[in-house]
């Protein structure tokens, strides 16, 4: 390591290994910053040239996969292949990711996994669920994972492709039912249930969540009769660190403004660049052991009341808090720090 100004670069005697696993960071971290951009620019760059067929084409099969297949809200187009490439493993091991199993899960059964918090990025949850970096499929044989993104995520070129082949699929009411309805069982639809309000609150350090008022997933799994599964990823807050923004502040009142507008979080947040290790906007590599708690099962009301409702929520959080403090001390946590919910 080298400091120089204060700043602390990289050795250039770094492994070739570890040199992989910052590449697929910083691609990952692309595919969520600049990469849509030139996709996009791309696309309408060839409607110019010779190739403009490709463009128009292309744009076509988006329209059509969209409003016609509705892919991302059946289930995706999950490939296995793709799921288990060399460069997924690298990006968990960049960290390390590490996957912690509890309980068995009946691959005869439909599940809801709830995962928190949801950090800057969710690397935990993507690197668990969206690839087999930490061997999900041979932890839980029988069950497919579907990560669940916002829709207007399958609407962006070549990027959507991606997404979908990993088994992601949309976060919308047709595209849950579709997969928790599946009478064959064995599909496990993963919601980040704080969203993009918790992306505020992601600071090393707090275990905060936003879950107090968050109840259509338990109503969803009550509709659907299928199982809920609580999950905490220990370190996926300690990614980044954001500008200062409590509560009340001028920059969260801009920043929740623009959230209701957008339906994405804007957190200014900042990790550590590829050839130093103070500023840039890749996550530190902090360890992330992401703990999947026992199911808790539920019946199957197709009309349930608000008392029910409010009863599982109950039970869900109760289960979610336990979790978090039967393995909080294992990962470095004061005893005396408890989930918050808001």
């Amino acid at each position: 390591m080298v400091n120089f100004l204060g700043i602390e670069f990289a050795p250039l005697s770094v492994p070739a290994e570890r040199r992989l696993q910052t590449l697929c960071v910083f691609v990952h971290v692309c595919n969520f910053t600049i990469n849509p951009v030139l996709c996009i620019v791309a696309l309408v760059y060839l409607l110019w040239t010779s190739l403009w067929f490709v463009s128009v084409g292309y744009i076509a099969w988006i329209v059509y996969d969209v409003h016609v297949n509705k892919t991302s809200e059946r289930g995706g187009r999950t490939v296995t292949t793709v799921r288990e490439l060399p460069h997924q493993k690298y990006l968990t091991d960049y960290f390390p990711v590490k996957l912690i199993k509890t309980a068995e899960l009946d691959p005869t059964k439909n599940y809801i996994f709830g995962y928190h918090p949801h950090g800057i990025i969710a690397f935990g949850c993507l690197c668990n669920f969206g690839t087999e970096g930490t061997g999900f499929s041979k932890l839980f044989p029988g069950i497919h994972p579907h990560m669940l993104t916002l829709d207007q995520n399958f609407k962006l070129p070549l990027i959507r492709e991606y997404s979908l082949w990993l088994g992601i699929c949309s976060v919308t009411k047709n595209s849950i039912q579709w997969l928790l309805n599946d009478r064959n069982g064995g599909n496990a639809a993963i919601i980040v249930v704080g969203g993009a309000a918790e992306a505020l609150d992601a600071n090393p350090g707090n275990y905060q969540l936003t879950l107090a008022r968050r109840r259509g997933f338990v109503r969803m799994a009550l509709e659907s009769g299928a199982s809920l599964v609580p999950i905490f990823s220990f370190g996926e807050n300690d990614l980044y660190k954001q500008a200062d923004n409590p509560d009340g502040s001028t920059l969260r009142q801009i920043q929740v403004f623009l959230k209701n507008q957008l339906g994405v979080s804007p957190p200014l947040f900042y990790g550590r660049g590829v050839f130093n290790y103070n500023f840039g906007l890749l996550p530190q590599r902090t360890p992330i052991h992401t703990v999947v708690g026992a199911p808790i099962d539920l019946p199957k009301e197709e009309k349930p009341s608000n008392e029910l409702i409010a009863k599982y929520h109950k039970i869900y959080t109760e289960a979610l808090a336990k979790l978090f403090d039967d393995h909080k001390v294992k990962y470095g946590i004061d005893p005396e720090k408890h989930l918050k919910f808001v």
